[in-house]
């Protein structure tokens, strides 16, 4: 395994000549307590995805042997570990580190569960989105490991070239004979998730951005101009039927595999199966209903370090300099096929024509905003464009929503 040694000495030195045991806040001990001497060194907790602990075991093995601080590694419930985390983290029992996505970022801040990283100068090797969404009101707390976005499926048997925009997918799945060209997971209170790209070409981003390029919860962007059209677009599309609220994942899914659809906008976790299913699978960009770049939501999942963890300095230096490696990195993406967030791990990942075509969608993606005031926009979002889709009048649907969501955060 390759390690950045630049701070793993260092902090060897700086627990050799330490005369207080760092003990991680997960080790069951107290101050003033005595520890055995094998534990001098100090310890990390980390809680993981269950099924990324061989993928990182590595690590923790080599970081041992560096440095002496022994690292546990702890498989968890994807489904429990962030309200595990923000439930023991303020009594001292929680783990030194955890695995988590980027939007806790918000909830975790407010609840002051997590500390800040230094990334220091490995901070220019890691995708921008990445860095963007793991830092928060101008200050990284999450080390990223994955990238995640949505794409345009195409079967190229049916359809052999890209679309070049949104007008010409439908007008090439037409004349292909295909009665649905274009499937999207929607369902009857919507999926904005999966529409955001089409809104983001209309120049109409849920929030706009500070000085820091954090967004800024004070300019809710829905009820700008652009937020207006695609609201008309929105019933535009509804009414021809190339967005239909009757299709969930299962249906969208359904006629990709079975043929029905040349095109499919979903993530890289519908690949497998459309591979499987005997499809010749192609990766393209959005196409946008505009002249402007559709943009999608960027997921990035990282590490944090508990804001109570009393061995910080190896955390950071385990995160930075283990975890952030290209080896580490490409360990985890083999684990569970989700872009690596080290720009290296993730060039040498798109050796895979369907990695690098998801990567190129999403070098123009934005990260999900964290901000706790993205929960007020979520409760109103996708049942405004259900709405819009299935007839009723855009421009005061769209206005209503833009009214609720306000309300919501003041």
């Amino acid at each position: 395994m390759k390690v950045n040694m630049k701070g793993a000495l260092a902090l060897s030195a700086v627990i050799a000549s330490s005369a207080i045991v760092l003990a991680g806040c997960a080790s069951g001990g107290s101050a003033g307590e005595t520890s055995e001497p094998a534990e001098a060194a100090g310890s990390l907790v980390v809680w993981v995805d269950a099924e990324r602990v061989d993928a990182l075991q590595g690590a923790a093995d080599a970081y041992t042997e560096e440095t002496g601080v022994e690292v546990e590694l702890v498989g968890k419930d994807v489904n429990t570990i962030k309200d595990d985390f923000i439930q023991q983290v303020p009594t001292g029992e929680g783990p030194d580190i955890t695995m988590g996505a980027h939007d806790w970022l918000g909830e975790l801040s407010t609840n002051g569960t997590v500390a800040p990283l230094e990334l220091g100068d490995s901070s220019a090797d890691y995708l921008p989105v990445a860095l963007q969404a793991s830092t928060y009101e101008g200050t990284v707390y999450m080390l990223p490991y994955a990238v995640e976005n949505i794409a345009v499926l195409r079967n190229a048997d049916i359809i052999p070239e890209p679309a070049a925009n949104f007008d010409d997918m439908i007008a090439k799945g037409t004349a292909a004979g295909l009665e649905q060209p274009f499937v999207v997971e929607q369902g009857a209170e919507g999926n904005p998730y999966h529409l955001y790209p089409f809104q983001t070409a209309f120049g109409a981003p849920v929030f706009g951005t500070d000085d820091s390029g954090s967004y800024d919860p004070t300019d809710l962007q829905l009820g700008s101009e652009g937020g207006f059209a695609f609201a008309d677009w929105l019933a535009a599309q509804g009414a021809a039927g190339t967005l239909n609220t009757d299709i969930d994942g299962q249906i969208a899914k359904d006629n990709f595999l079975t043929g029905k659809s040349a095109f499919w906008l979903t993530g890289p976790w519908n690949v497998g199966a459309a591979i499987d299913g005997g499809i010749n699978v192609a990766i393209d960009p959005i196409p946008s209903p505009t002249a402007e770049v559709a943009q999608p939501f960027a997921g990035v999942k990282g590490f944090f370090v508990s804001s109570e963890s009393e061995n910080k300095v190896a955390a950071n230096d385990f995160l930075v300099n283990y975890i952030g490696t290209e080896d580490v990195q490409l360990s985890l993406f083999e684990a569970g096929n989700i872009l690596p967030a080290l720009t290296a791990a993730a060039d040498a990942a798109a050796s895979d024509p369907i990695i690098a075509g998801f990567q190129a969608v999403g070098g123009d993606a934005v990260p999900m905003p964290a901000i706790p005031a993205m929960g007020s926009v979520w409760a109103f979002w996708g049942v405004a464009e259900a709405a819009i889709i299935n007839g009723e009048d855009p421009t005061a649907t769209w206005q209503k929503l833009v009214d609720d969501v306000t309300a919501a955060i003041q």
